[in-house]
């Protein structure tokens, strides 16, 4: 079946759809060997080779969702020129090649979501879903209710205005205070900006929070594979979802460990290319984060 270039590429790992965009339109994906630069072209990934970078592509039978807390210090891109570190790098022990859904940028920490899905990841980063992202911030002085308000409220960005924002005090101190702030935009670096626009200087910010996902248990480092319910939850956003089942939480997995972890339960599409005999990892008890 034909389908858009974005999509397959999308399909096969490599980045989001709108990523996928800008490797057509550099001219680094062919089809049977010609180039393509036209967005609107297609393939059949059954019968066509797809490559980028003159790399083949291969789409996997099963979709890896990850939940990871990026510690400080690690970039949130696939390759970087200066030889810094990469949040990939903490996923060696997965085995398959997954990406991140959006970005967090070197100095900030916290929950960040990463798939072999395309499709998942780019609904989830679409505008018009608007799922929410919190974040704790602390920051160097007092804050002050006026700075608050305006948080709240929208604050110009490049002349153009956030959209409102949930704001409220976490805790005070005689040097640095926390508050927390809740958005559904995705700009680069926003809270950090927003921070700016209302002269307040971060001295630390960490994502608690990613629509209905908290970060639990896990420590810098250490991710966990997402339930069936969880990536659903993301999918339809704004529908009510089942709650799952409350278990006492299992030891996380400590990222970059050498030991192979189990795969997660979700939907999966059959492969031809399955080895005879081979049977499917167990399921994770849903929920649980890995031992490391």
């Amino acid at each position: 079946m034909l389908e858009r270039l974005q999509k397959i590429i999308s399909a096969a790992g490599i980045t989001s759809r709108r990523a996928s965009e800008e490797l057509i339109l550099a001219g680094r994906v062919t089809v049977n060997g010609a180039v393509v630069t036209e967005l609107g072209s297609k393939a059949d990934p059954a019968v066509d080779t797809v490559a980028v970078d003159g790399k083949p592509l291969t789409i996997a039978s099963k979709k890896l969702y990850i939940l990871l807390y990026k510690p400080v210090g690690y970039l949130t891109t696939l390759g970087d020129p200066e030889g810094r570190p990469l949040v990939t790098d903490l996923l060696k022990e997965v085995g398959e090649r997954v990406y991140p859904v959006g970005r967090l940028d070197y100095n900030t920490e916290g929950l960040l979501l990463l798939t072999s899905d395309g499709e998942w990841a780019n609904q989830l980063m679409h505008p018009r879903n608007e799922v929410e992202k919190e974040y704790h911030v602390r920051v160097r002085g007092k804050v002050h209710k006026s700075q608050l308000d305006q948080l709240a409220g929208g604050v110009d960005i490049e002349g153009r205005k956030t959209a409102p924002a949930r704001v409220c005090m976490i805790k005070e101190g005689e040097q640095n205070d926390w508050f927390s702030i809740t958005i559904h935009e995705g700009r680069n670096r926003q809270v950090r900006r927003m921070c700016e626009a209302v002269s307040l200087s971060v001295v630390r910010l960490r994502r608690v929070r990613y629509g209905m996902l908290s970060m639990g248990s896990l420590k810098p480092g250490e991710f966990r594979f997402l339930t069936e319910a969880e990536v659903d939850g993301l999918r339809y956003p704004h529908q009510n979802q089942p709650a799952a089942p409350s278990r006492a939480p299992a030891a996380p997995r400590a990222a970059a460990s050498p030991r192979t972890p189990q795969r997660p339960v979700v939907a999966t599409k059959p492969s031809q290319h399955r080895s005879a005999g081979k049977r499917p990892a167990s399921p994770p008890k849903k929920g649980s984060p890995r031992k490391p």
